[in-house]
């Protein structure tokens, strides 16, 4: 199952691929890890999926990761009088936290925590922002506001609050039971929406533990603010950008996923780009041209990933378009732009031994033409480390860990192999040519790079290099 392309593709599983021969077919045409979205179907559902997945990585020999993405908090308005009312810009109306009759003046809010953080200038957007409105006044039970984009509000739509950070939990107790579901399952991410600051994640932290990675969905503009602070706390980031999308302007999402995904590389966290991607191909069997350019600015931007959402979950052509996702990544990285492009992006060094020594592994591959790069890894950092500087050569990741080695499955560049520990130098060494040869990154002859941390299974220390020659097996 060797990909030849560096950027890693993630697809949701819905109705339209659950059943383990359509399964199948996505990963032979290229998916990676695979995302099971909580916010539909039943435990039963996702467990049959993680079932079938298991047992398709245990028939191709290959790690697929598994992303379980929770649902989150919905913010939405009530249920309203005829089911809908009709507004109109300049209009003054009212949303109202109980008692509500369900007109202009008493739309029903039934969400505590928005009458307590909402300020007058604040902005309310429904219906993925159709409707725009501004808080002109509040009272303890009432929002008045003004209308400042028409249009129809009608039961149950969502709202967003760009400019107000809620006094609420990311995770409901419906998350809650789902994590816990997702992690007696055993699957690798958890990917945790509405973060909106940094003890988001240290909540969600307490309950995944090192059980999963924690990926943080950056859909709010307060996360934007501390996107360092929850790189730290996170394992990894999604741009959720249908949510973001509709929380800032249309025009800063391009800057902003520019800026994320390079924070990611500076933070040796992985990134994956998401929502919309190729969204045409839910109903038809080609992408428009500016969706094609759309997953190849994420590539060309460095993103570890790149996910496709209703297109294979509920799309009429889910596998054709993982192809299609396939052949546009493997186009950008042939492209003779790419590696500037990629390469003038490159975040800084750490100034610390392990991100020196990685960073001096891919140069050294680089300049000696070795084939692939040789981590071993019983945590992944190693091998993350490595991908930050997104050499121009595969990374061949070795590790005991099965967890670790389906983690890997989102990493840029990295493809894991499961290998026993190894318990000498000479051991690791005679190892890494050994894999290296089978699984295809090398030939007789050919020179390649070993990067470890001594002593061996200590995770996070990356401070060992050295160049062997397959033919032989001597040191250089």
């Amino acid at each position: 199952m060797r990909r030849f392309r560096r950027a890693k593709i993630v697809a949701t599983v819905g109705p339209a691929s659950a059943d383990p021969a359509t399964l199948r077919a996505l990963l032979l045409a290229g998916v990676d890890t695979f995302r099971l979205n909580f916010s539909h179907g039943t435990h039963d559902d996702h467990a049959r999926v993680h079932a079938a997945i298991r047992a398709l990585e245990a028939e191709v020999g290959s790690s697929i990761g598994i992303l379980q993405d929770l649902q989150g908090p919905k913010i939405r308005v009530g249920t309203l009088a005829g089911g809908a009312v009709q507004v109109e810009a300049g209009q003054a109306i009212r949303f109202v936290r109980t008692g509500a009759d369900g007109d202009v003046m008493s739309i029903p809010l039934p969400h505590p925590e928005i009458f307590d953080a909402v300020l007058p200038g604040h902005e309310l957007l429904i219906d993925d922002g159709r409707v725009k409105v501004r808080v002109t006044g509040l009272t303890g039970d009432s929002i008045d506001a003004e209308v400042v984009l028409g249009g129809t509000i009608s039961n149950r739509k969502g709202v967003n609050l760009p400019g107000t950070i809620l006094d609420v939990s990311p995770l409901t107790a419906k998350d809650r039971a789902d994590v816990a579901f997702g992690l007696e399952l055993g699957v690798d991410w958890v990917a945790l929406s509405f973060v909106q600051k940094p003890t988001d994640v240290i909540e969600a932290r307490r309950l995944v533990g090192d059980r999963a990675g924690l990926i943080a969905k950056i859909e709010k503009p307060s996360a934007l603010d501390s996107i360092d602070d929850i790189l730290r706390l996170a394992d990894g980031v999604m741009v959720a950008r249908g949510d973001l999308g509709v929380e800032i302007p249309h025009e800063l999402v391009p800057g902003r996923q520019k800026e994320i995904v390079r924070a990611c590389r500076q933070a040796a966290k992985p990134v994956i780009v998401a929502t919309q991607m190729l969204d045409s191909m839910v109903g038809a069997p080609t992408p428009t041209r500016a969706e094609a350019s759309d997953v190849a600015t994420a590539i060309y931007d460095g993103a570890d990933a790149v996910m496709l959402s209703a297109e294979s979950a509920t799309g009429r052509y889910p596998v054709e378009t993982v192809a299609m996702m396939d052949r546009i990544i493997r186009a950008t990285e042939a492209h003779k732009l790419y590696r500037s492009i990629v390469q003038a992006s490159q975040p800084g060094t750490e100034e610390t031994p392990p991100h020196a020594v990685a960073a001096a592994a891919a140069d050294l591959a680089e300049s000696i033409g070795a084939p692939a790069i040789v981590a071993f890894t019983s945590s992944g950092t190693t091998a993350t480390r490595i991908a930050r500087k997104r050499p121009p050569l595969p990374i061949l990741a070795i590790t005991p860990s099965r967890e670790t080695a389906r983690r890997m499955s989102l990493l840029w560049g990295v493809h894991a192999s499961l290998a026993g520990d190894v318990g000498s130098y000479e051991e690791m060494v005679e190892r890494g040519m050994s894999v290296a040869s089978l699984e295809g990154f090398a030939q007789p002859a050919d020179f390649i790079v070993i990067v470890a941390g001594v002593p061996f299974g200590r995770a996070g220390t990356t401070n060992n290099l050295r160049v062997a020659q397959i033919s032989d097996k001597r040191e250089v």
